[in-house]
């Protein structure tokens, strides 16, 4: 038994996945909430675990220092680990096109990983902390991470380069992540108990979503970019 770190649904919604810290992934009938499968093999809690946009494999992210990634289907076979972070894998993420992975990872990087073979292509280094979230623009083309060093970063997902550098938090920055037309990025402040929207071209502070008494943990768009949600 253990806590649940995460719960995504399948791009189909039918099934759900959950990473939990008894070390395991679950996977659930979403309209039953039968337990169809559990994923078994990482060495310590699963943090985060999410479909490919194909909803034909999961990668999850664990406390053991690896990503690792499955079959979604029936069989839940695990097909490779993810290997190369030193320290704590906070999250993992698909590029849009499923060809690419990207983890962040509490060793102060993240790495982007081929999502066929599991090699590792580059890491992405200028954080001066943890690396709490990674996640692809819309078009696959950058990348954007969040940090216990006050500021998320913004990077070139085919190069590795650094593009900008979001300041403005008062402290730690626990998830970064794009609008889906790629014009906006919203920001979630562990500390300051706020969000924030920047300019995804610029890096300029746009507005600071303010209200929430405690630590901010997340913050996504709605697919229409009207609406943003946290928590």
């Amino acid at each position: 038994q253990g806590e649940v770190r995460s719960a995504m649904y399948s791009p189909d919604g039918e099934r759900i996945v959950t990473g939990s810290e008894d070390k395991t992934a679950k996977i659930w009938d979403a309209n039953t909430g039968q337990e169809l499968l559990t994923l078994t093999g990482h060495d310590d809690l699963v943090r985060s675990a999410i479909y490919s946009a194909d909803g034909e494999r999961i990668v999850t992210a664990s406390d053991d220092k690896t990503a690792k990634v499955w079959k979604g289907g029936k069989s839940g076979q695990e097909l490779f680990s993810l290997q190369g972070h030193n320290n704590w894998v906070y999250s993992a993420a698909w590029s849009p096109d499923g060809q690419r992975i990207v983890t962040a990872s509490w060793d102060n990087t993240a790495k982007v990983w081929d999502a066929n073979t599991g090699q590792e292509l580059m890491t992405l280094k200028g954080h001066e902390s943890g690396v709490n979230s990674a996640f692809y623009s819309a078009d696959g083309q950058r990348i954007v991470t969040a940090s216990y060093d006050r500021t998320a970063k913004v990077w070139d997902a085919n190069t590795g380069q650094e593009l900008m550098t979001l300041i403005g938090h008062d402290g730690y920055v626990n998830s970064a992540v794009y609008s889906l037309d790629g014009q906006r990025i919203v920001t979630a402040g562990r500390t300051d108990k706020t969000a924030k929207i920047w300019d995804a071209q610029t890096g300029q502070e746009l507005m600071t979503l303010q209200g929430h008494d405690g630590s901010v943990f997340s913050a996504f768009y709605s697919a229409d970019g009207q609406r943003i949600v946290t928590g």
